[in-house]
């Protein structure tokens, strides 16, 4: 069974930055697509950014040009770099992985963006 841990969130002042970890255990990390969702008060949960195993990237509109996704097999870590942090981006972040039919998803990480 696969577990995830999600870390990095926090508080931060609009136009700032902060990087989100997502760390897998087992086996199955590089075998395994992996996506960072949000979801905000009242809005359902969408999808932010997803990386594959061949490490093709794609992201929502509303974050091109300011997040990046990444992985780490070797750590068995996935990442979500935020740059240029709006108050819209506030939410609680959430990791996903997906190998074969099989989903996990993290416990979630608040991230807060001050005005």
């Amino acid at each position: 069974q696969v577990q995830l841990v999600e870390s990095g969130g926090g508080l931060v002042q609009a136009g700032g930055s902060l990087r989100l970890s997502c760390r897998a255990s087992g086996s199955a990390f590089r075998a395994s697509a992996i996506s960072w969702y949000r979801q905000a008060p009242g809005k359902e949960r969408a999808l932010v950014a997803r990386i594959a195993t061949t490490s093709i990237t794609n992201y929502a509109d509303s974050v091109k040009g300011r997040f990046t996704i990444s992985r780490d097999n070797a750590k068995n870590t996935a990442y979500l770099q935020m740059n240029s942090l709006k108050p819209e981006d506030t939410a609680v972040y959430y990791c996903n992985l997906r190998y074969l039919t099989e989903e996990t998803w993290g416990q979630g990480t608040q991230v807060t963006v001050s005005s």
